[in-house]
């Protein structure tokens, strides 16, 4: 029987501080993966504002149509300059910055958002911050019951 107890002894004075070693070691892994998926989570939420952000500009810039054709009846067309003066003007609100592109006919506008996030995590692996970018497109049309 002493000879049991003294091997079990031996056996736990050799594995001292093994399970620390292996604690720290999984603690570290999961912090990493916590880490990546809030930041993941965070470049995602980004990148829907900067949808967001490009969509709200472009219907902004749709606004400025030009009146000379509208009063008339001739067609529907933004004012070029007055739309991209629009979603500059949305997109300097909202802090971010942007292009604004109109289609050759003038009906269709398009507004393209770029941004950073700024990582919370990844900070810590040398990654400060990630671009993301957000596309939107407004298309002037007019009809009462479809477009014409």
């Amino acid at each position: 029987m002493r000879a049991v107890q003294a091997l079990w002894r031996s056996r736990l004075r050799e594995d001292r501080g093994g399970i620390a070693v292996y604690t720290a070691i999984v603690t570290i892994a999961l912090l990493g993966i916590i880490g990546l998926a809030l930041d993941g989570a965070g470049k995602l939420r980004a990148t829907e504002r900067a949808d967001a952000v490009a969509m709200e500009a472009a219907r902004a810039a749709g606004q400025a149509i030009d009146p000379a054709q509208a009063v008339t009846g001739e067609s529907l067309r933004a004012d070029p300059e007055a739309a991209a003066a629009a979603a500059r003007a949305y997109l300097a609100r909202a802090g971010t910055q942007g292009s604004v592109s109109l289609s050759a006919d003038s009906t269709q506008l398009t507004v393209t958002v770029s941004d950073t996030y700024a990582t919370k995590f990844l900070s810590v692996a040398g990654i400060s911050s990630m671009g993301v970018s957000g596309h939107g497109s407004a298309r002037l049309l007019h009809g009462v019951t479809q477009p014409e």
